[in-house]
């Protein structure tokens, strides 16, 4: 199996304290989610981000099919960075860092994703005409709002 890495990086102009606590919170994760992948939480995002944090989603990636999703908050490094990593769903691997770091002017956010897909070869097949293009369109539209919300 092959695994893929997706990186990605944005300036916001607020306080480290302001970023950890929007970032680091399940509630807003809704907000930073494209509406059509039908995102919703079961469970889990009732309490300050901790380590052995399960958290429970329903998501719809891809042609109406709803999928169960869920995740572990493995690391925790308050203000600094988390790590999700995936339970049960749609992927062979997922492995989700979260860095947020103080530069000039604000905050630097970092997300490094390590991912397998299942299905072997057709997995691979797959990745460059589906999955990496849905990735790369949910992380610029959760660029794009996180700009919106907080760069006024």
């Amino acid at each position: 199996m092959k695994l893929y890495t997706l990186k990605a990086t944005q300036f916001l102009p607020i306080s480290k304290n302001k970023a950890w606590e929007f970032l680091s919170s399940p509630k807003y994760l809704k907000i930073i989610t494209p509406e059509y992948m039908g995102f919703d939480i079961l469970s889990g995002a009732d309490r300050k981000m901790y380590p052995g944090q399960i958290i429970q989603y329903i998501v719809t990636p891809v042609m109406g099919i709803k999928t169960k999703w869920v995740t572990e908050i493995t690391h925790v490094k308050e203000g600094e960075y988390f790590v999700d990593e995936q339970r049960f769903g749609p992927y062979a691997l997922w492995h989700h860092k979260h860095f947020i770091k103080e530069v000039e002017g604000g905050v630097e956010m970092e997300d490094i994703i390590d991912y397998k897909l299942p299905f072997g070869f057709l997995g691979q097949l797959l990745h460059p005409i589906l999955v990496k293009p849905k990735l790369n369109e949910i992380f610029s539209y959760r660029k794009e709002k996180l700009r919106v919300l907080f760069e006024k």
